[in-house]
C-alpha cells in the first residue's frame, strides 16, 4: 500500500521508527511496535511501528519517517513509499528463550548481538535480553559466546605487537584514575599499551573524560593505529570507534534499571579488550561498601569468572583485589581529576600518594605477571616507581599527547570551576568513612562531567585527623544552579562521618 513520506524531524539515535495514523493502522490491522517494510524503488528497510492517536500529527495515507529511515532509503518529505508488514527479527524468539531459562548457543547469541548493532531491537526488546541474563544467569560457554560475537560484530584494531597489555577498573570508586598513570609507566617499560576508555554513566568523570581535559580522545581507529605504533600507546574514547558496538547499547538498558548481570559485565569488560587485540590483561575489583563489588566472597567469584571466560578466549588475565572503601586521588571531576594526575606524573607536592601508589601497584602487578626482562620479573613496582620518579613515565605521556592531540599538559592552567563551596567539619575527631556514592552524587549535581571544570577536592581522607572548623572538602560548580543543586544533595546526603 502506498504512502505519502512526512519527514517527523526527529532522530531516534539508532532504531529506524515510522509513525501512522491511527486509522490507517487499524484499517490495516497493524499494532504498536509491529515490523514494517518501507519500500521506494529497489530500496528497502524495516523499522518499528509507532501509531499517533490524533490526526494533528499525521493525516490519513501519510507515513511518519524518522531521520534513519530517511537516511536509509535516501528519500524526503513528499515522496511516495510502499508499506508492508514485516516479520519479526528471529532474535525475538530467542530472547524469549532465555526468558524462559534455557541456554542459547554461540550461533543464537551472534543472532541477537547482530540484530542489536544492526539497530533491529527496541530498547524495550534489548531490556527483556538483559532481563533475561540477569534472572537465569549466562553460563560460561554462553560469555565466552556473547564476548567472541560483540568482538566480531565491529572494527578491530589489528596490532602485530606482542605483548598487547590492557587493564580495566569494575568501577564504582570516584576519583580512580590510575589508567592515565599506568599507560605511560608501562610504555616507557616497553609495553604496547591500546587504552580505550568509556565516558561516564554513573560517575563524575570516566578515564576518557578526564584525558579529553589534556588531550583529543575522539580519533578514527586509522588514527588510533598511528598513535600506537608511533608511541607505543594510546589513552582514547572507545565510543568514538566501533569496537565491540553492542556492549553501549547494552549498557544503556542496563543503567536505569541498575542491572549488572555478572555474565554480560564479563562479555562487556573482555570484549572491549579483544576488540583492541590485547593478550594479556589487568582486572581491578575494588572492593568496600560504596564500590560496585561489595563483599569480598562477590570479588573473588568474578576474579574465578574472568579466569575462566579469559582462558577460553586466549586472554592472560591477572585480577587484583583492592580497597574501594573510599575515592582515590584528591580531585573528583574531569579538571580536578587531569590535574591530580599531571601533578603525579610531574612530582609534584601537590601529587595525591594514594593514587600514585595504587597506579605504581597495578603497573607493578602487570610487570610481574609478564615480565619483558629480568629487571621486571619481581620488581614490578620497584622499576614502576623508577620510571615514574624519574620523569620518563612523563615524557612518554607528553608523546602520546602530542600524538593525540594536545590541549593542556600543565595542571596549574587547568580551568576550574568558578564557583567555589568548602564544606567543613562540625566537630573534631578522626575521618571514619567518606560515601563513594555521596561524593558521586554531588559531583555531579555540580556538574560534572558535562562542565569538565565543576567537582569536589578532597583534603581529608579516611583516618586523617580533623579539627573543627576544617575544610574537609571543595565543591566546584560553573553556575550556581548547578552550586545549589550540590549543595540541596550535600544537606540531604552528607559524604563525611567524622568523630
Amino acid at each position: 500500500m502506498k504512502f505519502k513520506v512526512k519527514d517527523m524531524d526527529i532522530a531516534t539515535g539508532g532504531i529506524q521508527v515510522c509513525v501512522l495514523n491511527w486509522q490507517d493502522a487499524q484499517a490495516l490491522d497493524l499494532h504498536l511496535m509491529d515490523r514494517i517494510k518501507i519500500s521506494k524503488g529497489k530500496k528497502s528497510t524495516i523499522a518499528v511501528l509507532d501509531i499517533a492517536e490524533s490526526n494533528k500529527p499525521l493525516s490519513l495515507g501519510q507515513v511518519g519517517l524518522m531521520e534513519e529511515v530517511l537516511k536509509r532509503l535516501n528519500i524526503r518529505q513528499g515522496d511516495q513509499v510502499s508499506l508492508s508488514l514485516a516479520e519479526k527479527p528471529k532474535s525475538i524468539s530467542l530472547i524469549k528463550k532465555k526468558l524462559n531459562g534455557k541456554k542459547l548457543d554461540p550461533d543464537e547469541l551472534r543472532i541477537i548481538v547482530d540484530d542489536i548493532v544492526d539497530n533491529k531491537l527496541t530498547q524495550i526488546e534489548i531490556t527483556y535480553f538483559v532481563a533475561g541474563s540477569y534472572t537465569h544467569g549466562l553460563s560460561i560457554d554462553e560469555t565466552v559466546a556473547l564476548t567472541k560475537a560483540m568482538i566480531n560484530t565491529g572494527q578491530k584494531l589489528e596490532l602485530k605487537e606482542h605483548p598487547i597489555v590492557d587493564k580495566h577498573c569494575i568501577g564504582g570508586v570516584p576519583g580512580n584514575r590510575t589508567t592515565l598513570l599506568v599507560v605511560p609507566i608501562l610504555v616507557a617499560a616497553g609495553y604496547t599499551v591500546p587504552k580505550t576508555s568509556s565516558r561516564s554513566i554513573t560517575s563524575p568523570a570516566g578515564t576518557a573524560d578526564t584525558m579529553e581535559v589534556i588531550a583529543d580522545v575522539i580519533l578514527p581507529i586509522s588514527k588510533i593505529k598511528k598513535v600506537v605504533t608511533k608511541t607505543g600507546g594510546c589513552m582514547v574514547w572507545g565510543g568514538a570507534v566501533n569496537l565491540a558496538p553492542a556492549d553501549d547499547k547494552i549498557i544503556n538498558v542496563e543503567h536505569p534499571l541498575s542491572i549488572d548481570a555478572e555474565g554480560q559485565l564479563l562479555a562487556s569488560i573482555l570484549a572491549k579488550k579483544g576488540s583492541v587485540s590485547a593478550t594479556h590483561v589487568l582486572i581491578d575489583i575494588p572492593v568496600g561498601r560504596g564500590a560496585k563489588v561489595k563483599t569480598l566472597k562477590k570479588a573473588v567469584h568474578l576474579e574465578k569468572a574472568f579466569r575462566k571466560v579469559a582462558k577460553k578466549l586466549g586472554m592472560k588475565i591477572k585480577v587484583v583485589i583492592t580497597d574501594g572503601s573510599q575515592p582515590i586521588g584528591n580531585g573528583i571531576g574531569p579538571a580536578l581529576e587531569a590535574r591530580d594526575v599531571l601533578w603525579v606524573l610531574r612530582n609534584d607536592p601537590h601529587a595525591p600518594q594514594d593514587l600514585k601508589n595504587k597506579a605504581l601497584l597495578m603497573a607493578g602487578h602487570i610487570m610481574n605477571s609478564w615480565p619483558l626482562n629480568k629487571e621486571h620479573k619481581k620488581r614490578g613496582f620497584y622499576k614502576a616507581k623508577e620510571i615514574l620518579e624519574s620523569g620518563q613515565a612523563y615524557e612518554k605521556f607528553l608523546e602520546i599527547v602530542s600524538a593525540q592531540g594536545k590541549k593542556q599538559t600543565d595542571p596549574e592552567n587547568i580551568k576550574l570551576g568558578k564557583l567555589t563551596y568548602d564544606v567543613k567539619a562540625k566537630t573534631r575527631g578522626k575521618v571514619r568513612y567518606i560515601d563513594n556514592l555521596s561524593i558521586a552524587r554531588i559531583a555531579k549535581a555540580a556538574g560534572a562531567p558535562s562542565d569538565k571544570g565543576a567537582g569536589i577536592y578532597l583534603y581529608k581522607h579516611v583516618s586523617d585527623k580533623v579539627k573543627k572548623g576544617e575544610t574537609l572538602f571543595t565543591i566546584y560548580a560553573e553556575n550556581k544552579q548547578r552550586m545549589k543543586y550540590a549543595k540541596e544533595l550535600l544537606n540531604i546526603y552528607g559524604a563525611y562521618v567524622v568523630s
